[in-house]
């Protein structure tokens, strides 16, 4: 752990042991400082962690403060421990069956992979098209074949820039959301029968890509707080020979975990002493809850072996479904795939796209975006916390907008899932985030739309039922 996780730690057990109340001051930067013999940035990662994590409050001109009720907040899980095997996936039944039960428009949301609509700016994204169409260029859809838009790309580059990495409009290809860059990627690089390492537990999405190129899985031990365990993943390399790695270092879907800068770096150098690429799912990055952006793996990419995909999807247009790729080494082979399978994506959209990063306003936005999902994971965890049963653990992701619930032995979430879907609810339940089925007593749930008395009264619901599980096994 570095130095300011261990200061984290040990004021989150002072919090929890009661030691720290609610509404009492912490220490300042300075006096932590002098206390700790630790450098100030040191002090203000680990306050932006605890304050990430819902534990403690910034007050202007004041200080960090205990949270209220933080102490009554449920204790994180456990990292995983898979088996470490190579496993056919066999997934997409099940993921289809708990999908298509909860689409309808009557159910609260809870399960959904996307934040609601309402968070998005929709008039000014209308107002963007509207305009790209009245100036609309019958053949730019050939000349923005297949790379995409120009401009689209320049802007996205523009913003890798101020992230730190140099990135050439050239070596972007846009892509019908991330999940086809993500595929595209998997398909550039592996063949059917070849093993791939993935998260455990990890994405859906990403289980049934491996299972429908015919590809092996095998899951890595993985912590809801930072992500793969590397040494678990040395060994694996070593072990499987794997053609492919597919990560999702920042705020991760499911446990919504996010990798230190320090350990990105750390992991993809591991890889490229197995010239493994990576393939890094990363549409979460932009909804951080710190005072900045993650770190990209790509900033470590030296051999070219990151293939580094995102979107705007979850962050400002999901209806747009469009997103891209910087596919390093492979970027002709995804370019290639990507004209012999979609050709390409809707140009108008990229164009109005382009026509809104340009114009400013998306910082603005996405800054709104970040305050109101940190605001709704907080109360999220607060009614976690007062009903659910004993012995719940969930994650506090410091950002994204999902949290990962390890209910007590004895919980079936699968059973759960239906009994709430008679009670108007959705969940995901853990299973269908396993290659093998596992995570047979957890959920992920989304709190990614507002904080209104009906979701409130959801997960009061969902705790009763939860509840109800344990008392019949008991019984």
């Amino acid at each position: 752990m570095k130095r300011y996780e261990v200061l984290a730690d040990e004021i989150a057990s002072m919090i929890s042991g009661q030691l720290l109340l609610p509404g009492d001051k912490l220490p300042s930067v300075r006096q932590q400082q002098a206390r700790q013999a630790i450098s100030p940035s040191t002090v203000f990662q680990a306050y932006y962690l605890l304050e990430a994590r819902g534990l403690i409050v910034s007050r202007p001109r004041s200080g960090y403060y205990v949270a209220p009720q933080a102490a009554s907040l449920a204790p994180e899980p456990s990292s995983s421990r898979p088996a470490e095997v190579r496993t056919d996936v066999d997934v997409s039944d099940l993921v289809f069956e708990v999908l298509g039960a909860s689409s309808s428009r009557d159910i609260v949301p809870l399960g959904s992979a996307f934040p609601s609509p309402e968070l998005y700016p929709m008039d000014r994204l209308a107002r963007a098209v509207s305009a790209s169409m009245r100036r609309f260029d019958p053949w730019s859809a050939v000349t923005d074949l297949s790379l995409g838009n120009a401009e689209l790309r320049r802007q996205i580059a523009l913003r890798y820039q101020l992230d730190g990495v140099h990135v050439s409009s050239d070596e972007i290809v846009i892509t019908n959301g991330a999940l086809e860059a993500l595929n595209l990627c998997l398909q550039a690089v592996t063949r059917p029968g070849d093993t791939v390492l993935i998260e455990s537990p990890s994405f859906y999405a990403c289980l049934q890509a491996l299972e429908r190129l015919e590809l092996k899985a095998v899951e890595i031990a993985t912590s809801p707080r930072d992500g793969v365990d590397l040494d678990a993943l040395a060994s694996l390399l070593e072990r499987h020979r794997p053609k492919a790695c597919w990560l999702m270092t920042s705020f991760q879907n499911p446990l919504g975990s996010l990798m230190p800068l320090e350990k990105k770096r750390a992991l993809v150098d591991l890889l490229a002493r197995h010239a493994v690429p990576l393939i890094e799912d990363d549409v979460y990055g932009e909804l951080y809850f710190g005072k900045q952006r993650p770190g990209l793996s790509k900033s470590a990419d030296r051999r070219g072996l990151v293939m580094h995909c995102s979107s705007f999807s979850k962050t400002l247009a999901p209806g747009f479904r469009l997103g891209w790729v910087v596919a390093g080494r492979f970027a002709r082979q995804v370019e290639r795939l990507k004209l012999t399978t979609s050709l390409s994506a809707p140009v108008p959209l990229q164009m109005a796209l382009a026509d809104y990063l340009a114009q400013g306003g998306y910082e603005r936005h996405l800054r709104q975006l970040r305050l109101t999902l940190a605001t709704q994971q907080r109360s999220m965890l607060q009614a976690i916390a007062e009903h659910f049963p004993p012995g719940t653990r969930v994650s506090r992701p410091q950002g994204g907008y999902f949290v990962w619930l390890e209910l007590p032995e004895g919980c079936d979430a699968l059973a759960l899932h239906r009994s709430a879907l008679q009670a108007g609810i959705s969940i995901a339940p853990g299973p269908i985030f396993s290659a093998t089925r596992a995570f047979g007593h957890c959920i992920r749930l989304n709190y990614g739309h507002p904080w209104t008395a009906q979701v409130a009264a959801a997960i009061t619901t969902l705790g009763r039922l939860a509840a109800q599980q344990l008392s019949a096994r008991e019984a």
